[in-house]
């Protein structure tokens, strides 16, 4: 059974960083796209960034390019979401999901990590 589980979010100050990981149990990390996505309350799940298998093609949601970096280690079954210059709007819970190479949907999500962002 595949796994996703959230760390590293927290409280932070408007213009401050934040690093979430999430570590992927159960299957072969690298036959996984992976994504991660956030919801604030009261709105949609709203896609944040995605990264290939082999850590290629990362792409970003509009409201997060330029300050937001995907990165994944396939050694250490993990990717990661490098988090600069927050803002308080990016307050959300952030979900990790993993797609198979083969689909064009996730079908696997983590629990989420709170990040809150005061101002």
């Amino acid at each position: 059974q595949v796994q996703l589980v959230e760390s590293g979010g927290g409280l932070v100050q408007a213009g401050g960083s934040l690093r979430l990981s999430c570590a992927v149990s159960g299957s072969i990390f690298s036959m996984f796209n992976m994504g991660w996505f956030r919801q604030a309350p009261g709105k949609e799940r709203e896609f944040v960034a995605r990264i290939g298998w082999n850590g290629g093609s990362p792409s970003y949601g509009d409201s997060v390019k330029g300050r937001f970096t995907i990165s994944r280690d396939n050694t250490k079954n993990t990717v990661y979401l490098q988090m600069n210059s927050l803002k308080p709007e990016d307050t959300a819970v952030y979900y990790c999901a993993a797609s198979k190479l083969t689909s064009f949907s996730y079908e696997y999500w983590g629990r989420g990590t709170q990040v809150t962002v005061s101002s």
